[in-house]
């Protein structure tokens, strides 16, 4: 099912690049990665997931426990950081600094909407990383209220509008591959359908810009060298929009994002979430999902997910 595969995706990406993370992009073209593997940055052994899942699984977890709010999402952010709630081995090794700082935020009172912060460089991908949950629970909503409602959840850790853009387009992408399209039938749809949105809802056009390579033209006609792989909310969904677009399997392009380097872990987890959606479970090699820490823990989330959203279990 959609929701399996998405959950399974994120891990599995997430996991492949941990190893990896903060290796330069040279480096890796000398040494790359070509499977999943231990050790590495963080000495841990293979199959072993970041922040970037451990949050995901937050917000699947917030999304079972209906009507959702971002409350509840914020007491398990909290339940994560202090007592390594959806940990995959019982600690918490990796957090970003604005993450962390929110999170803080949020354990010491602070209204959930209000715990992210709201300036341009407040536009890590910290937000994007966690969201893909968010479509099963957004997925046929007005324009309008899937925005408004995309907004709120980033705005715990992250707040500026341009977060939000990048959120609810990545979530606009995969509500078109659950509805059966194809990656690139996707992409040139959005960009005919979603700057009239935009407009609609009156986003400030100098941010809208921002999006331009996405909008207009064809990423996937650029060169890796013009697609960067930096923590930076913006960079990280062009890389995993070019890596699934450049690539026809869900190893390919998993693999294709781990070897950008730097933030190696967040963009192979949200590349591995978008191709998990499009190329199931049966997509993703077998023994990387052999090795996934807490793999059941994960499927049993995903079916009480799907069995509180109403999603049949043959999606």
């Amino acid at each position: 099912m959609h929701i399996t595969n998405a959950l399974l995706g994120v891990a599995v990406g997430d996991a492949v690049g941990v190893p990896a993370e903060f290796k330069s992009r040279d480096l890796l073209r000398k040494n790359p990665v070509t499977d999943m593997t231990g050790f590495g940055t963080y000495g841990l052994p293979a199959g072993t997931w970041s922040d970037d899942t451990s949050l995901t699984l937050c917000l699947a977890e917030a999304l079972v426990h209906q009507p959702f709010t971002t409350t509840k999402l914020a007491r398990l952010f909290v339940l994560w950081l202090k007592k390594n709630h959806w940990t995959p081995r019982g600690e918490v090794f990796d957090v970003g600094i604005a993450t962390r700082e929110a999170i803080e935020r949020l354990d010491s009172g602070m209204a959930p909407e209000k715990a992210g912060g709201t300036t341009k460089d407040s536009n890590g991908n910290g937000g994007l990383m966690r969201i893909l949950p968010l479509v099963f629970y957004i997925h046929n909503k007005p324009a309008a209220e899937r925005f408004d409602i995309t907004r709120r959840v980033c705005s715990l850790t992250h707040g500026h509008i341009r977060t939000a853009i990048a959120c609810h387009y990545f979530l606009d992408f995969a509500s078109g591959i659950i509805n059966g399209e194809k990656p690139q039938e996707v992409y040139f749809r959005l960009q005919k359908e979603l700057p009239p949105v935009f407009a609609q809802l009156a986003l400030p056009e100098e941010e809208v810009r921002l999006f331009i390579r996405l909008l207009e033209g064809n990423i996937a006609l650029l060169h890796e060298d013009d697609i960067q792989s930096s923590g930076y909310v913006l960079h990280s969904l062009e890389a995993a929009i070019w890596c699934l677009l450049t690539t026809t399997t869900y190893r390919d392009a998993v693999l294709k994002a781990v070897n950008l380097g730097h933030d190696t872990d967040t963009t192979g987890a949200i590349t591995g979430g978008i191709c998990g959606l499009y190329y199931g479970k049966e997509g993703i090699p077998p023994h990387w999902l052999d090795m996934l820490v807490r793999r059941n823990d994960i499927e049993h989330l995903a079916q009480i997910l799907a069995e509180t959203l109403g999603w049949q279990i043959s999606l």
